[in-house]
């Protein structure tokens, strides 16, 4: 999950293009553009576009697709929200696991736990 712990990082992160976002992203998940092409089932030339932002009208399923491989929000991906969206990010890649509740449960213990933590 990406680490958005640092307030800096944070409003710099918010700040850059949708094509840097993308970079940065790829480039701390260690990925090649043709990994996150065949991710998220577009053409590398598309995905290295985006990157320099030669393209400026991805399709919303795209973005979609970008947001859930970097397991940020759509949202935050685009610059629409101003908070800090990995609390988002997290929950959404739960949901997705299809948890019973007894195992939602021990992770809502544990995220009081952590909570308390001082």
């Amino acid at each position: 999950m990406l680490d958005l712990s640092n307030e800096h990082e944070n409003n710099r992160f918010k700040r850059m293009s949708l094509g840097s976002k993308l970079k940065e992203l790829r480039l701390k998940k260690g990925k090649s553009l043709q990994d996150v092409a065949d991710s998220v089932k577009a053409s590398k030339p598309h995905i290295w576009e985006l990157e320099r932002g030669t393209t400026k009208n991805p399709s919303l399923e795209l973005l979609k697709n970008l947001a859930k491989y970097f397991n940020v929000t759509l949202d935050y991906l685009t610059g629409e929200s101003e908070e800090n969206d990995a609390v988002q990010a997290f929950a959404r890649n739960i949901a997705d696991k299809g948890l019973s509740d007894d195992d939602l449960s021990v992770l809502e213990n544990m995220a009081n736990a952590l909570g308390n933590k001082k």
